[in-house]
């Protein structure tokens, strides 16, 4: 009998979150979702999994969502991690209180299930994690101030466990979406891209589902653009 995948998906009730729970279920992974609106707990039992209505700002949350996945089928490959909206304003205008809650949305939602997964990942002896993050890390965008700021922290975090956990067969890379199209169009973003168009929530999908499987299996602490050709850094 084959052994079953097993994917846990953060903030998966909509967007990119979402179509990533939906494409790694079509690719037969069972599905383990966590959303704070219960879309998430719904789309889970569309697609034959398991939901927690919970936040990823909750180690409780986080925590019931591990343990079903676990009781359910007992392993966990793959975790994707997603994330909602923090604040936005000018630079010196964010009160202490909203950067605070902007390391809760961009930074802690990965470390907080990532210390939850790791133990049961090493005792596979295999698994790989995926964070959504912003095609602004590397260039910051007054736009998405505390975004571009603990997304930057995420991306060495990443690095630094990519460096930790690689011996042990455990991945971690970010992908950085640009324009998608779970966000309002205007024509002047769109014309800012050279592919001069939105991206998708199943592109950025589909490459999640490339970076958990085998054959990125020699990919871990990278973070690689899905934007159109916007960001020009290396």
């Amino acid at each position: 009998m084959s052994v079953e995948k097993v994917a846990v998906i953060t903030a998966g009730g909509s967007g990119m979150g979402a179509e990533s729970a939906r494409r790694l279920a079509g690719d037969g992974y069972k599905v383990a979702i966590l959303s704070s609106s219960g879309k998430g707990e719904a789309l889970a039992r569309e697609l034959g999994g398991v939901g927690v209505t919970g936040s990823n700002q909750s180690n409780d949350d986080l925590k019931r969502l591990v343990e079903a996945a676990m009781k359910q089928w007992g392993r966990i490959d793959v975790l994707v991690n997603s994330a909602g909206h923090g604040p936005r304003a000018p630079l010196n205008e964010i009160t202490d209180e909203q950067w605070r809650t902007g390391m809760d949305v961009y930074l802690m939602n990965v470390i907080r299930p990532v210390r939850l997964v790791t133990p049961i990942m090493q005792g596979q002896k295999k698994g790989a994690i995926v964070n959504i993050s912003t095609a602004w890390v590397f260039e910051p965008s007054t736009m998405f101030p505390t975004s571009a700021v603990f997304r930057a922290g995420l991306a060495a975090y990443t690095k630094l466990f990519a460096d930790t956990y690689a011996a042990e067969n455990i991945r971690m890379n970010n992908v950085l979406p640009g324009w998608i199209d779970s966000l309002p169009a205007t024509e002047e973003r769109r014309e800012s891209v050279p592919m001069k168009r939105y991206g998708t929530s199943a592109e950025v999908a589909a490459t999640i589902a490339f970076l958990v499987s085998d054959g990125a299996g020699y990919i871990t602490g990278q973070s690689l653009k899905v934007d159109g050709g916007l960001m020009r850094s290396v």
